[in-house]
C-alpha cells in the first residue's frame, strides 16, 4: 500500500511539474507579433505624444494608474490599486501598488507619479496630453502622502477625472535611462529609422494572468514602419503580419471574400476624417488667402459643397457614414442628436460665397479683389482613402469654380508642415478618439492648445466664437454634473457646425484584420482595436515553430 501511494504521490508531482512546466512555457514563449506602423514614430517621449505611430508605442510600453478596458469601456486599476476624487472635483487621490518596478530595475513610487504630472502640465512642454488636464487658470500640484499614496490637485474642478490618466504613462523620476524606463508591458529594444521598431517583453513586469502565469506572453513585438498598404496587405497574407490595425474598405472587401474569418468590423468607430483651412497669423500664404480661410461663409460653402454620401459609398464601400461633427454617433451619450452631417447644396454654397463678394466667371471664382480662388490641400502619402477623398473634394470645389491642387506628403514632412511651420493652404487629415469623454478633446478645442489646429496656441481667443468654446469646454470640465456637461458640450459641437473650423468628412467603422496565428485577439472599436489587450495575446505553436 505504501507503495502505491509513493507511486501516486510521484505521479502527481509529475503531472504538477508538467503543468508548472507547460505554463511557464505558455507564458514565456508566446512568441513575436508582427504588425506595421504606418509612420516613422515622432517621439518615444510618452508625454509629447500626438500621432498614430507613437500613440502605439506608448499604449504598449506605458504603465498607467488606471486603464480604460477598451472593449467594455469600464476603467480598470493599473498602477493604482484605488483612487477617490475629491467632492469638489479638485482632486484625486491614488493608492498605488508596492513592490513594482521599471523596465530598468529602478523601483516605482508616488515620486515618479510627482515627476511625471510635473513634467506633464510644465507650459514649455507644450503636452497635447496635458492640455486635458488644464482646467482653469492656475497650477496643477501634488502632495506626497506616501511612498504609494499621491494626491495630485488642481486649480478648479475636472469632471471625469480619473479617465483622463489612462493617457498618462507614468515616467521615472530618477532613472538614467528617462523615457526608456517604463512600467508597461512592454520596452524599446531597437529602433532603425525608416525601418522598424523592436519591442521586447518587460522583465520586471507587474502583472500576472489568474492561474499566477506572469504576463505578458508574448516574448517581442516587431513594428515594422510601412506607409504602403498594398505591401502591408500582401505580407498580412503571406503571414508575415499578424494584424493589421485599421484596415482600408477595399482591402477589407477583398479579404472577407476570401478570407471570412480574419476579417472583423466591429462597426462605427469613433474615428473621424476631416479638412480644414490653415488661419494662423504668421503661416507664410498670402493676405487674401488668409482672408477666406478665416471667413466662416467660405467655410460653410466649401462645407456644402461636399457630397459626403458620395465619399461613404465611393471610397469606403459603405463602410463610413457621413460625419456630422466631433463626435462619432457611435459615442451615444456625449453625441448632440439635433445636429446631422453637413447635406450636398452645392447652390447653398454658391449664396454663402456671394455673400462675401466671390463671383463666378468663365468656370472660374474669383474673390471681391479680383483673386482666382486657387488652394492646396495636403494629407499623408500612402493613404489610399484619404487620398481618394481629396481627388473627389477636389472634383466636388471644381464645380464651384474653386481650382484645388492636391499635395500628398510623407507623415513627417505633413506634421512638420501643419504643425511647425505652418507651410500649407489646407489640411486633410483624421483624429484617432481614445475617450469617450470631451475632457479627451481640450488639446483640441481650447485656442491655447498645441492641436487647435488651424490656429494653434492661441495667447488668447482671436475669435468671438473661440472664446465661447473655451468658456464651455471649461465649465463642461468643472461640473459633475452629466446633464450640464452634455448641455456645454451640445453647445460646442453646434457652434462646430455653425463655424466650421474643422469640415467632418466621414467616420469610418472599425476594420482590423487579424491573423489565425493569434491567439487571444478580440477587436473592439476603441483604438487600438486589434491590440488593446497585447500583454493577452499570443501566437499559436505551429507559427512560433516557424519563425
Amino acid at each position: 500500500m505504501n507503495t502505491n501511494m509513493t507511486g501516486r504521490r510521484a505521479f502527481l508531482r509529475l503531472l504538477l511539474c508538467c503543468a508548472l512546466f507547460s505554463g511557464f512555457a505558455f507564458s514565456q514563449s508566446g512568441g513575436e507579433l508582427r504588425f506595421c506602423l504606418r509612420s516613422e514614430p515622432k517621439t518615444f517621449d510618452p508625454l509629447l505624444v500626438d500621432d498614430d505611430s507613437s500613440l502605439a508605442i506608448r499604449y504598449l510600453t506605458g504603465g498607467v494608474l488606471v486603464r480604460a478596458n477598451r472593449k467594455t469601456q469600464d476603467l480598470e486599476p493599473e498602477l493604482a490599486e484605488s483612487w477617490k476624487v475629491s467632492k469638489d472635483g479638485k482632486q484625486i487621490t491614488f493608492k498605488l501598488r508596492r513592490g513594482i518596478a521599471f523596465s530598468d530595475g529602478s523601483p516605482f513610487s508616488s515620486e515618479d507619479v510627482a515627476f511625471t504630472m510635473q513634467r506633464l502640465m510644465d507650459p514649455a512642454l507644450h503636452s497635447s496630453t496635458g492640455d486635458a488636464f488644464r482646467s482653469g487658470s492656475g497650477a496643477v500640484s501634488t502632495k506626497i502622502i506616501a511612498p504609494d499614496q499621491i494626491a495630485i490637485i488642481f486649480p478648479a474642478p475636472l469632471a471625469g477625472l480619473e479617465r483622463l490618466f489612462d493617457q498618462v504613462a507614468i515616467m521615472s523620476g530618477r532613472s538614467p535611462k528617462k523615457e526608456a524606463a517604463v512600467l508597461g508591458p512592454f520596452l524599446v529594444a531597437e529602433y532603425k529609422a525608416g525601418s522598424s521598431v523592436l519591442l521586447r517583453r518587460n522583465p520586471n513586469y507587474w502583472k500576472k494572468d489568474s492561474q499566477g502565469h506572469r504576463l505578458p506572453y508574448l516574448d517581442s513585438i516587431r513594428l515594422d514602419i510601412q506607409s504602403n498598404r498594398d505591401v502591408e496587405m500582401l505580407r498580412f497574407k503571406r503571414g508575415e503580419l499578424d494584424l493589421i490595425n485599421v484596415l482600408d474598405s477595399d482591402y477589407f472587401d477583398r479579404l472577407a471574400a476570401s478570407s471570412p474569418g480574419l476579417a472583423h468590423d466591429a462597426g462605427a468607430s469613433l474615428d473621424s476624417d476631416f479638412m480644414w483651412f490653415n488661419q494662423v497669423a504668421s503661416a507664410p500664404i498670402p493676405e487674401y488667402k488668409r482672408a477666406w480661410f478665416r471667413s466662416a461663409n467660405f467655410r460653410r460653402a466649401v462645407s456644402q459643397a461636399i457630397n459626403r454620401e458620395d465619399l461613404s459609398r465611393v471610397v469606403f464601400n459603405g463602410h463610413a457614414q457621413p460625419a456630422v461633427g466631433p463626435v462619432s454617433p457611435a459615442n451615444k451619450f456625449w453625441f448632440n442628436s439635433r445636429l446631422k452631417a453637413e447635406p450636398y447644396r452645392p447652390d447653398s454654397a454658391l449664396k454663402h460665397l456671394q455673400a462675401d463678394g466671390f463671383r463666378m466667371q468663365n468656370g472660374a471664382l474669383f474673390d471681391k479683389g479680383g483673386n482666382a480662388v486657387e488652394l492646396s490641400i495636403v494629407t499623408n502619402a500612402g493613404n489610399k482613402p484619404r487620398e481618394r477623398m481629396a481627388v473627389m473634394v477636389q472634383e466636388d470645389l471644381g464645380k464651384l469654380g474653386i481650382k484645388v491642387n492636391v499635395v500628398t506628403l510623407d507623415f513627417p514632412s505633413l506634421i512638420e508642415r501643419i504643425s511647425q511651420k505652418f507651410n500649407y493652404e489646407a489640411a486633410m487629415l483624421g483624429f484617432r478618439n481614445v475617450d469617450l469623454d470631451p475632457n479627451g478633446q481640450m488639446n483640441i478645442w481650447l485656442s491655447s492648445a498645441q492641436q487647435h489646429a488651424w490656429n494653434p496656441q492661441q495667447k488668447s481667443p482671436e475669435t468671438a466664437w473661440e472664446a465661447e468654446i473655451d468658456r464651455l469646454m471649461r465649465a463642461q470640465a468643472s461640473t459633475a454634473d452629466p446633464k450640464k456637461r452634455k448641455d456645454s458640450f451640445d453647445r460646442v459641437q453646434e457652434i462646430a457646425a455653425e463655424q466650421a473650423p474643422f469640415i467632418y468628412l466621414v467616420n469610418q467603422n472599425a476594420l482590423s484584420a487579424v491573423s489565425s496565428a493569434v491567439e487571444g485577439a478580440n477587436p473592439g472599436i476603441l483604438s487600438p482595436q486589434t491590440f488593446w489587450n497585447a500583454e493577452r495575446l499570443t501566437l499559436n505553436a505551429s507559427t512560433r515553430a516557424s519563425r
